[in-house]
């Protein structure tokens, strides 16, 4: 049986529709093509959003924490100087001095920035590819594919240590920059990946949450449910510069001012980023 869970973000069940997403080839979250294409063929996306590894489900792509906007409404109270009235914004892909960063939430009046919170998103990186198993999907729902796709028996793997280092790296150099601001930076991942993070690296300092530290880690369980798969908050812990540098016995240094960032997120206050709260 396929290890594939999902597929364009529908649900690999036994009745789930494969042909239709298989035809759009749409990102259900960003409304947008797949962005994972083949290397050989790069008219062809492989959307493959979470796998089953080792009996758990894992997420091997970031647009799939995005699912209904919660992980933003998650981070809403690390706002602290917004107002009701004020409009809400999730600015994608922004650069700042010190690193680029994978989302702004931004909370604005009238066009200009009342307070914003960095978000960074983090899903695990596979050893090996997963086309063995996105093509199996795809035969045992009596889709035709060519034989040596499926061939191929050589399991894939996850680069637990890798996606874990490389992303507290990440965060250790614009923690201070974020420090600085007196603003937030939230990393939000997959509670397999937080846990081995745990085990892996120094995480004995970094105990319970306080809205005052600088870096936020917000943790995501992948719970099964209506017949699909759903996010569902699973652990928050906060740290200060000091202790993402403990993680990596690193030591951080960054400096921008406030005013730069204000600016460039100023200049990104379309409509199309607006946060609409479905109630």
């Amino acid at each position: 049986m396929s290890k594939v869970r999902e597929l364009f973000g529908q649900y690999c069940s036994e009745d789930a529709n494969i042909e239709s997403v298989l035809e759009n080839q749409l990102c259900p979250y960003n409304n947008k093509k797949c962005f994972k294409t083949r290397k050989s063929d790069s008219e062809t996306s492989i959307g493959t959003c979470t796998v089953n590894y080792q009996n758990k489900d894992i997420i091997i792509c970031p647009n799939r924490l995005t699912e209904k906007s919660q992980i933003f409404v998650d981070c809403l109270h690390l706002l602290t100087l917004h107002e009701p009235g004020n409009e809400l914004y999730i600015i994608p892909e922004v650069t700042i001095p010190g690193g680029h960063v994978d989302f702004f939430l931004v909370s604005a009046k009238n066009k200009k920035v009342k307070d914003f919170v960095g978000i960074e998103l983090q899903t695990m990186d596979t050893a090996g590819t997963v086309w063995p198993e996105r093509q199996r999907l795809l035969d045992e729902h009596g889709i035709y594919v060519p034989k040596d796709d499926i061939n191929n028996k050589k399991p894939f793997g996850m680069n637990w240590k890798m996606t874990a280092k490389t992303i507290l790296v990440q965060m250790h150099h614009k923690a201070q920059t974020f420090e600085n601001l007196n603003k937030h930076l939230v990393l939000i991942i997959q509670k397999p990946l937080y846990e081995y993070m745990r085990k892996e690296f120094s995480f004995s300092h970094i105990q319970g949450v306080r809205v005052g530290d600088a870096v936020h880690f917000h943790s995501y369980d992948v719970v099964e449910e209506d017949n699909g798969l759903h996010l569902a908050l699973d652990t928050r812990v906060s740290t200060d510069t000091n202790g993402v540098a403990e993680c990596l016995g690193l030591n951080a240094e960054a400096n921008v001012e406030l005013k730069d960032i204000i600016a460039l997120l100023e200049s990104k206050l379309l409509d199309e980023y607006r946060l609409t709260l479905i109630v």
